[in-house]
């Protein structure tokens, strides 16, 4: 799988890599390409998940705010609830599109 904007992969996993959570593909931490994420101030807690870390995606001069996310430190109850761990995993709002 790939996030992709354009013809710029974001990040790259094989499907069986990947946890999918409410919808969303979250990509391991290892297939992102983090030149193209920036940290984002905006603050948000999942009830269940935990403390989110939001990234700005910064593609060819165009930065798209909080399009993508993850969980540096999630609760032991998303863990278990998600059936593996998923600290640190990337998922990316529409803008970025999830192709196989």
């Amino acid at each position: 799988m790939k996030a992709v904007i354009g013809d710029v992969v974001i990040a790259e996993a094989p499907t069986e890599d990947l946890i999918k959570i409410e919808g969303n593909w979250y990509f391991p931490p290892s297939s992102v390409n983090a030149e193209h994420l920036e940290k984002s101030p905006t603050p948000y807690t999942c009830p269940w998940k935990g403390e989110c870390q939001y990234f700005t995606v910064a593609v060819d001069g165009q930065k798209l705010q909080d399009r993508a996310w993850s969980y540096p430190t999630p609760y032991q109850g998303g863990i278990d609830r998600v059936g593996k761990d998923f600290s640190n995993y990337v998922a990316f709002w529409k803008e970025v599109q999830v192709v196989a």
